[in-house]
């Protein structure tokens, strides 16, 4: 039997490089694999129209966002407002099959009476007042941190339009139980965020340096990463790899401090996996227990140790091992990274991170979307 699925994304999905739009690609990948019928519908601010992504779906929409000032002067969120098109409207109009939302900021369309009958999802990706109202907390500009918090309160009001939703696909166990409690009506799933690892890759052996990598653009990992400097690489002997996207100037300044640590701006995807083979050690730390961190199930499949706090596994279901450390102080972080720095990554610790990822398996979980949504 042929689908066909219509997916609003927030924004345009390839190069999948950053931890959104990872999940919105391989999930369009997968669905392709599949044979389902793609209607792709995306907001472009900044990427460019994609041959990749046409060659994944049977028609590919572009919608410019109405970014700028006047996009604030609404009880609607900035991020939602932006995204409000009357020719997606027309073209989710022009078929009848299921609307899958890429996210809260393209849902206003869920309680529009124009399609109280089609079949509408929701896929989550974070709880999104609590991520923006976290991302206030380590925002250094005064103007960014009051938005951000101004947006947290529109964006707590927003989600009860989820309530219109015929099915919310959590990306970890946490936030769907949040979703059943809040919206009991409504059926809500989790499916852990799809990924571009379709088999592990981990390397046996020895690496001779640690990574931390991620959107070093965002304040969540720029914070994260100034946090493991000052508390913890500091107090290490070990060379450190830094590696990610869009590293503001401060960042880099603050790097050149440090003679052991080498910054690698934006890698290609190449030389991005060779960094994560060839690690010793992969060191992560966030202040946000949301969502799904992709960076952490692209360390788990291509990585050898792993060493993060608490937070980073909220809700995935994941635990310690002797190839997964926990630390959540400066002290765990270092006896953590030294415990691991000289002892090779055998067979039996890949053995038990196969075992670990199992439930992120690609393949199995589009089987479980097209039951769910068909």
């Amino acid at each position: 039997m042929s689908y066909s699925l219509n997916i609003v994304s927030f924004d345009v999905p390839f190069p999948a490089n950053y931890g959104g739009v990872i999940d919105v690609y391989y999930k369009l990948f997968w669905l392709k694999k599949q044979g389902v019928k793609i209607y792709l519908h995306c907001f472009a601010y900044g990427r460019k129209p994609s041959q990749e992504l046409k060659s994944l779906c049977e028609k590919v929409y572009y919608y410019e966002r109405k970014t700028g000032i006047f996009a604030n002067f609404s009880l609607v969120p900035y991020t939602v407002k932006s995204r409000q098109s009357a020719d997606l409207e027309r073209n989710l109009l022009s078929n009848d099959y299921p609307i899958l939302f890429e996210v809260l900021h393209t849902c206003y369309l869920l309680n529009d009476e124009r399609f109280k009958q089609r079949k509408k999802i929701y896929r989550h990706s974070n709880i999104e007042h609590d991520y923006y109202r976290e991302l206030s907390k380590t925002e250094k500009g005064f103007v960014k941190k009051i938005y951000l918090q101004i947006e947290a309160w529109k964006l707590e009001k927003f989600e009860a339009v989820l309530k219109y939703a015929d099915l919310i696909l959590a990306v970890n166990q946490k936030d769907t139980d949040y979703f059943k409690i809040n919206y009991p009506k409504v059926k809500s799933v989790y499916l852990p965020s799809f990924h571009p690892n379709s088999e592990l890759t981990v390397k046996a052996g020895r690496g001779d340096y640690l990574l931390f990598h991620g959107n070093l653009g965002i304040s969540e990992n720029y914070e994260a990463l100034l946090w493991l400097i000052k508390n913890v690489f500091s107090k290490l002997e070990v060379p450190v790899v830094v590696a990610g996207l869009d590293p503001p100037e401060f960042l880099i300044s603050e790097i050149r401090k440090y003679a052991f640590i080498k910054l690698v701006v934006s890698p290609p995807e190449e030389e991005m996996t060779q960094l994560l083979q060839n690690a010793q050690v992969h060191v992560l730390y966030t202040a946000q227990p949301t969502g799904l961190k992709l960076k952490l199930l692209n360390v788990l499949f291509k990585g050898r140790f792993v060493v993060c706090n608490n937070h980073m596994l909220s809700g995935t279901g994941l635990v310690a091992n002797q190839g997964l450390q926990i630390a959540n102080s400066p002290k765990e972080f270092i006896q953590a990274i030294q415990a691991s720095f000289t002892i090779n990554f055998s067979e039996n610790l890949i053995k038990e991170r196969s075992d670990a990822v199992s439930g992120f398996d690609n393949r199995g979980n589009v089987e479980k979307l097209l039951q769910e949504i068909f």
